[in-house]
């Protein structure tokens, strides 16, 4: 278990340490999952597996404050064999372990790595958090952070770090904007206005639009990676 990560939040660029594994091989890309309670983070991670596990080696670490429900989910919907989904139990405000203390989580991904790896991929979900939550650049290599509309068409304009900063943005259940009276123009326009040059991607995982984007920034990181 490493211990000596130093929280930051880097640009796009950045990567956390230990790139290589004690053997001296690259280790997995580690991408992590964050957004708001009921946003549809563990769906999205169903959606990437799916899409995923025929190309590359892939695992997923699940956070949750006092249950392991999520984990749960992904091995009852057998996205992945059971054996490649674990998941940590933060007890306290989720963003404490994907930010502030990441050692139940750096344990959890090398656990995996050592018991199933060789992994090209490993998908780091937090337990429902605020606008405000990231992930410490010691535990992740990218961040994806989800938001949905019934959350409120004015989440892109209202900021904070997880919708400015992370490497994408995933505006989920499209669908649900003609019955929740969500603006898409307006939220996408908010979004590049906070956001600059980062991606952002409209999803719904019922008609299946924008899951083939998020797949495909995927792989892009991970062709960067393994480059």
């Amino acid at each position: 278990m490493h211990l000596d990560h130093a929280p930051s939040h880097g640009g796009p660029a950045a990567v956390s340490a230990d790139v290589r594994r004690p053997d001296g091989s690259r280790r997995a890309l580690r991408i992590g999952l964050g957004g708001p309670v009921g946003s549809g983070k563990t769906a999205t991670v169903a959606a990437l597996c799916r899409a995923l596990r025929d190309e590359v080696s892939l695992a997923v670490v699940t956070n949750d404050i006092y249950t392991r429900e999520d984990a749960e989910f992904l091995r009852r919907e057998a996205v992945l064999p059971p054996e490649r989904i674990t998941a940590v139990e933060t007890g306290a405000c989720p963003h404490t372990a994907i930010r502030d203390d990441i050692s139940a989580n750096l344990e959890a991904v090398e656990e995996l790595e050592d018991g199933v790896g060789p992994l090209d991929l490993i998908l780091v979900e937090s337990g429902g958090d605020n606008l405000t939550a990231t992930f410490s650049r010691g535990l992740v290599d990218a961040q994806i952070f989800v938001i949905d509309v019934a959350g409120g068409d004015d989440i892109p304009r209202k900021g904070g770090p997880g919708v400015t900063t992370a490497d994408l943005l995933v505006v989920n259940k499209t669908d649900l904007a003609p019955y929740v009276g969500a603006d898409l123009g307006r939220m996408a326009a908010d979004a590049r206005t906070q956001r600059a040059c980062l991606p952002v991607v409209f999803q719904s995982l019922r008609d299946g639009a924008g899951v083939t984007d998020v797949a495909g920034w995927v792989r892009g990181r991970l062709a960067a990676w393994t480059a």
